[in-house]
């Protein structure tokens, strides 16, 4: 590294690092030297200015996380305003009998032109200033940044909780749920600094008062003891410059004080706070029409001030008019579509464009859910969905295809249905504006709402008011909103019939993605040996014993090399599971090097394997009451697994895992049945259990 690269690191890291630093000798500077008027003149002119910059960007700001470095700057503007009272106060008693220009030009100013040059007038203003400041802003500014920072903290858990849940249902991507959870850390954060640093503020107003009566008397002991000065003439000259300087510094902290109330009592909205209090104060032209009538009533009494009041009255009339008149515009605007609509269309002759094709996923809302999908109206709906498929299709290894979303008037107000193929797969009611308090199993509190259950998974749930968010996640709940709600069921539909979402469309699409990295493998896949029928069938397998199939590439490499010995779908299947069995392990035991399992007994599985023929598991014969007990014993050993917490696998033949699979799978939630081929050689299985006949837990080494 040359000479010039060093000077140039040099020289930005000094321009970054050497600001706050040089800020802190410097009022060490002010508290410790002497400084001339003119020094004084412009840092407090900076302080003023620089007061004016701090509550103008907290007014700008869209919400109280964007200004995150307020409380450190309150911090360094108290310590400044307090080291210029100190250099002031100095300048004050050393050279105040020469005159009101002794202490500078803005101190002067301040004690002759804002007072009117009369002591009597500059206490009572200074007077009513710290009162304002002291009592009304800093005291109330204090108790809010207290309370914000309790309830922040408080609900800091369930908030964590709301982001893995939207997590889980995929709504949110691993950099989204880091990002939403680095915020609710940088919140709690935010608020807690606020409410020390409020007493900051707090502690100013006081040091105020304080200065002010220590300079009056020190000015006018020095003034009448040492420089012989009439006690008028001292009490003019120490009086006017005391006040001055306490106004030139109360200035700036009132501004500072009314910043610090303005971050703490703003809401999360990405919106500045004039667009927020003109969109909420002026929504309504109502208000105005009122306030409008009231005041030309008082302007028409005699001995008003008839002008002032009817001015005002005509400019609130002429504002309620434009705002009414804007929204009947949008309301036209948006009425006019609907009535082309319902224009009677022409007559023509029926054509094959008439036979409209079934969605391959379809979601019907009735009239009070539209706002829901309107994006208009401010409805997330469409972009919780959007969100789903994006999830599904990384998680699954194909393009989930688009939801098509229509109104039906059939169906209640504030219901949904979801269907597949055309064929509705689940139906529910969600309330529009209101959150739903799902009760994961380890809540400690009950909430006021209505009673029903979560659509997706069948959990009990509550439908509470937006207010009482914090406190059910407080609780333990976690809490979506009713978009989320559609959006988690549809996702939970989505992933139990996957394999109906794939066809031979996508397959090709699969084939030609795959084709781009690996010609030579899809050339030596299809047409031949294998047709894009059975490759689809293949898939469709895997997708239906909820096994990814984004490994393409392995996927394929299995089919190429075993098509030429068979074409059935159910025997590829099975020697593709075995290639996948790292994967299939993984997404159940995580990185676990020990495997929990069951078994079937010795002798149930001997009569097992009688019934069945083949690898993918045919069926020959099978008694009622032996599949029975079967069933039942299974679903006691996966309840069993379940309540400790450990995934619930059943290890058993080639030949039996496929007819197995089949006869748990909408009977036993939770249950995977896997053979033992698709163990990998370095994993280490613990039999917890033998089905038919418990066997104490042993490890084994395959």
């Amino acid at each position: 590294m040359n000479t010039v690269s060093i000077l140039q690191q040099l020289r930005g890291a000094s321009s970054k690092g050497l600001g706050a630093p040089l800020l802190v000798i410097t009022m060490l500077a002010m508290v410790i030297l002497p400084l001339p008027p003119m020094a004084l003149d412009m840092l407090f002119t900076f302080n003023i200015a620089f007061a004016l910059i701090v509550v103008l960007v907290s007014v700008y700001a869209m919400r109280p996380l964007d200004f995150t470095v307020f409380p450190t700057i309150l911090l360094i503007a108290t310590l400044l305003r307090l080291a210029l009272n100190i250099a002031s106060t100095r300048v004050v008693l050393l050279e105040g009998h020469t005159g009101t220009a002794s202490a500078g030009k803005v101190i002067e100013a301040f004690g002759e032109f804002v007072i009117g040059g009369n002591y009597a007038v500059g206490l009572v203003v200074f007077g009513i200033l710290v009162i304002i400041n002291f009592v009304v802003v800093t005291k109330g500014a204090g108790r809010v940044s207290e309370v914000s920072a309790r309830f922040t903290l408080d609900a800091m858990p369930g908030k964590q909780m709301a982001i893995d849940a939207d997590l889980n249902a995929g709504l949110c991507t691993q950099e989204e749920a880091r990002k939403r959870r680095a915020e609710v850390a940088q919140e709690a954060d935010f608020y807690g600094s606020m409410d020390g640093a409020s007493k900051f503020v707090r502690g100013d107003a006081v040091a105020g008062i304080l200065i002010l009566f220590i300079n009056i008397i020190g000015g006018l002991a020095i003034g009448i003891l040492q420089h012989d000065m009439a006690a008028a003439d001292a009490m003019k000259n120490y009086s006017l410059l005391t006040i001055g300087d306490g106004l030139v510094a109360q200035i700036p902290s009132l501004v500072l004080s009314t910043a610090t109330a303005i971050i703490v009592t703003r809401v999360s909205a990405s919106k500045d706070m004039g667009t927020l209090m003109f969109e909420q104060m002026f929504a309504d032209p109502r208000a105005l029409i009122v306030s409008a009538s009231i005041l030309a009533i008082l302007g028409l009494i005699p001995g008003m001030p008839n002008f002032a009041f009817l001015t005002l009255a005509a400019i609130a009339g002429a504002m309620a008019y434009g705002i009414h008149k804007k929204q009947r515009l949008q309301e036209v605007m948006v009425e006019a579509p609907v009535q082309q609509l319902e224009l009677k269309p022409e007559q023509k002759e029926l054509s094959w464009d008439d036979v409209k094709i079934v969605d391959l996923i379809g979601l019907e809302v009735g009239y009070g859910l539209i706002p829901l999908v309107d994006a208009r109206q401010g409805g997330e709906l469409m972009t919780r969905i959007k969100g789903v498929r994006k999830k599904l299709s990384q998680e699954l290894g194909f393009l989930v295809p688009s939801v098509h979303i229509r109104d039906n008037l059939d169906l209640a107000p504030n219901s949904y249905r979801l269907s597949l193929l055309g064929v509705p797969m689940g139906e529910a009611d969600i309330i529009p504006g209101k959150d739903l308090a799902i009760n994961p199993g380890t809540v400690y509190g009950t909430l006021q709402g209505t009673p029903t259950r979560d659509p997706a998974f069948g959990l009990e749930a509550i439908w509470i008011e937006p207010s009482q968010r914090d406190h059910a996640q407080t609780l333990g709940y976690t809490v979506v909103d009713s978009s989320t709600v559609v959006a988690t069921h549809l996702s939970q539909m989505l992933q139990d019939n996957a394999h109906e979402l794939i066809g031979h469309e996508e397959v090709q699409e699969l084939m030609d993605v795959l084709k781009r990295t690996s010609p030579r493998l899809v050339e030596n896949l299809t047409p031949k040996p294998l047709s894009l029928s059975v490759i689809a069938k293949v898939l469709q397998n895997l997708l239906q014993e909820q096994v990814s199939i984004r490994d393409l590439r392995s996927i394929a490499e299995t089919l190429a090399d075993h098509g030429n010995k068979s074409q059935d779908a159910g025997v590829l299947t099975v020697l593709t599971r075995v290639a996948l069995g790292r994967q299939i392990i993984q997404s159940i035991f995580g990185m676990a090097s020990e495997l929990s399992v069951m078994t079937l007994h010795p002798s149930l599985e001997q009569i097992l394997q009688q019934t069945t023929q083949g690898a993918d598991g045919k069926v020959m014969a099978f008694e009622p009451g032996l599949a029975q007990m079967l069933h039942n014993s299974l679903k006691e050993s996966t309840q069993n697994q379940l309540s400790k917490g450990q995934p619930a696998v059943l290890l058993v033949s080639q030949n039996l895992r496929a007819f197995l699979s089949r006869m748990v799978r909408h009977g036993i939630q939770g249950l995977h049945v896997l053979s033992y081929e698709e163990i990998p050689e370095d994993k280490q299985i613990k039999v917890i259990a033998s089905v038919g006949n418990p066997l104490p837990a042993q490890p084994s080494n395959r």
